[in-house]
């Protein structure tokens, strides 16, 4: 094989690598504005579809070195969310500031979230805290996977965080709603770039699958044999990650007498599968680069 013959080669399977990477990247736009196109304006408008569960998973081949850092929606993040602080001058029972919190939760649901603190720190408040709080923060989550919230809903919000705060007789800072939608609507762009879900299947032959969990991505069966599938942005080290799926497909593929094939059905050989790796790596260097590590805590809620 000539120098030329190889470079033309190692430049086609960048290009179909590319070109997978670019697919999912358009899917995930489309699914952003369908889910934009087709929410009902209801409490749960920005409540994305979860990953469906796999009822079946390869035998792991590598663990993320590092689990997410913290479930979603521990805390308020600023990054994230549109936070108003409230100021408790006397102190309130946890318990008296979830009696008036409680209709916001119903309205709003996962988007909503409450922090406290009591001059020790800040937490979450939950059902049981036996804290007196002397200071609040309502947060409600302003971009997720269905896109950016309307503005109609979060003028709601801030009205019902400043009935909350009358009622608790607490002094109110809320910040201007416009430049908080701006960078929404920035931060959401970013999203749709990067929201990738990788997809590599085994057909032909009898893949044997085993029953087992903590592997970086998902297995779903079809008809023809299975789908190894991987969140880019829900994943920590989303390239070993990927590696590591396209490892168990190989095995799975070789045991039963498969192959390793792409959405399109085209096979994927030992160079595609290391070009694709490349691409999400890139993909999660542009994330971290903006303050969002890939499985980390804020992802998981933002890729919600």
């Amino acid at each position: 094989m000539t120098d030329l013959q190889l470079g033309l080669l190692v430049v086609g399977v960048a290009a179909v690598a590319a070109v997978l990477v670019y697919n999912r990247v358009q899917e995930g736009k489309v699914r952003r504005e369908a889910q934009r196109a087709f929410a009902s304006g209801h409490a749960d408008t920005l409540l994305g579809d979860k990953p469906p569960q796999s009822p079946a998973q390869a035998a792991p081949a590598w663990k993320p070195a590092r689990q997410a850092e913290g479930r979603p929606g521990d805390m308020p993040d600023p990054r994230l969310d549109y936070v108003i602080d409230l100021e408790v001058g006397r102190g309130t029972l946890s318990a008296t500031v979830l009696e008036n919190w409680k209709p916001i939760e119903l309205r709003f649901l996962r988007r909503a979230l409450l922090a406290g603190g009591d001059g020790e720190g800040w937490r979450r408040v939950v059902a049981g805290d036996v804290r007196s709080l002397t200071a609040l923060r309502a947060a409600l989550q302003l971009v997720s996977r269905s896109g950016v919230i309307a503005e109609a809903e979060l003028l709601e919000f801030r009205s019902a965080v400043e009935t909350l705060a009358a009622a608790l007789g607490a002094r109110i800072a809320s910040p201007e709603m416009r430049p908080a939608l701006e960078a929404a609507t920035e931060l959401d762009g970013l999203c749709a770039e990067a929201d990738i879900q990788v997809a590599l299947h085994v057909v032909g032959g009898q893949p044997q699958v085993a029953e087992s969990s903590g592997e970086p991505y998902q297995v779903e069966p079809r008809s023809d044999g299975v789908s190894l599938i991987l969140d880019v942005p829900r994943t920590a080290e989303p390239s070993r990650a990927f590696e590591a799926m396209a490892r168990a497909a190989r095995q799975l593929a070789a045991a039963g007498g498969g192959r390793v094939v792409d959405d399109n059905g085209a096979a994927l050989d030992e160079r595609a599968l290391r070009a694709i790796e490349t691409e999400l790596g890139a993909v999660a260097a542009r994330l971290a680069q903006a303050g969002i590590e890939p499985g980390s805590g804020l992802a998981l809620r933002l890729f919600s």
